[in-house]
């Protein structure tokens, strides 16, 4: 079978988040005074992260609208620096959660996109997707859920015996349990017979492999600003593909525009973006409980059932 991309990937580092998009969010309560004149943004990113997100051209907009983005130095004092209305981070060590968290007690007024304890929350990927499950989304005719799912924490010898309790069916899509923003925790693999599953290497969460036509729904969520865009992923799996695939296949990634979708001649059906008030709906539940207003959801839709859609991963501050 052709792979056309990964499942789902939260650091696309190689992308370039729309500036539109983030204009078109409503300035945090904490920064509406300096909205009006000058709102101060300092940041705490990778080097990586840096060098795709503070392009030019958002650095441009961001400068027509009163907006400065400042670098945070992680060895001086946060009381030291700014004033500043806003601090946009990514990093994930205790040392600087702790760092952030007091500085934040000492001045509330500032806003912090987003708390560490909220993206915590989103490093595991069982943790991640149960909120999913609560989704109040009874007033829409669309079903949200999560596919199913087994958590396996270690002894690779026990998972067919796993699989089999959990009622899965095959083929699986190998996640690792946790989201720490190496290179490893985003290795995903498609597991196609019972025989191969040892093979794999716990802790990981395993996934039904649900035909979706090969397209992937990416939500990005800032604030109140949505935007859907689609990208190749997964050709689907028919019974072909069951009879004469064995073993583990890893999926490789692929770059943002690479994957990109939105201009390919797609059958309407399997290219219809989900459907706006559904999307809404989700943006609100899910800020609510997760505490982020910043993140994404990937989604995809079950193939042959367009009101089904399932939630698959859950980003914070990704690419676009």
């Amino acid at each position: 079978m052709r792979l056309h991309g990964d499942v789902s990937d939260d650091e696309e580092e190689d992308a370039v988040m729309d500036p539109a998009l983030l204009s078109s969010s409503s300035p945090p309560a904490g920064a509406a005074a300096a909205a009006a004149s000058r709102l101060v943004v300092g940041y705490a990113l990778t080097k990586k992260k840096v060098k795709s997100f503070l392009q030019p051209k958002l650095l441009l907009l961001a400068r027509k609208k009163g907006i400065s983005f400042i670098p945070i130095d992680e060895t001086r004092p946060l009381s030291e620096q700014g004033p500043f209305d806003i601090i946009l981070h990514k990093k994930t060590s205790k040392e600087w959660q702790r760092f952030l968290e007091d500085y934040h007690e000492v001045h509330p007024e500032v806003t912090v996109l987003d708390p560490p304890n909220a993206i915590e929350h989103l490093n595991n990927r069982q943790s991640m997707l149960e909120e999913v499950a609560d989704l109040n989304l009874s007033s829409f005719y669309e079903e949200v859920c999560t596919p199913r799912q087994v958590v396996i924490m270690k002894d690779p010898s026990s998972i067919p015996t796993a699989v089999a309790m959990a009622g899965l069916t095959l083929p699986l899509v190998a996640k690792p349990l946790v989201v720490d923003g190496t290179s490893k925790s985003h290795e995903l693999s498609l597991a196609y017979d019972e025989a191969s599953l040892p093979m794999l290497d716990p802790p990981l969460v395993l996934q039904e492999f649900v035909n979706h036509g090969g397209i992937l729904f990416k939500v990005y969520i800032i604030g109140e600003a949505i935007q859907v865009v689609r990208r190749f992923s997964l050709p689907d799996v028919n019974t072909y593909d069951l009879l004469n695939n064995v073993g583990i296949y890893r999926l490789p990634r692929v770059s943002c525009a690479a994957a990109s979708a939105d201009h390919a001649d797609l059958d309407p059906r399997i290219a219809e973006l989900p459907p706006r008030p559904l999307l809404e709906k989700l943006g609100r539940e899910l800020r609510g409980r997760l505490g982020l207003r910043l993140f994404n959801i990937d989604m995809i839709r079950e193939l042959g059932a367009n009101d089904r859609y399932y939630i698959i991963d859950i980003n914070y501050f990704p690419g676009v």
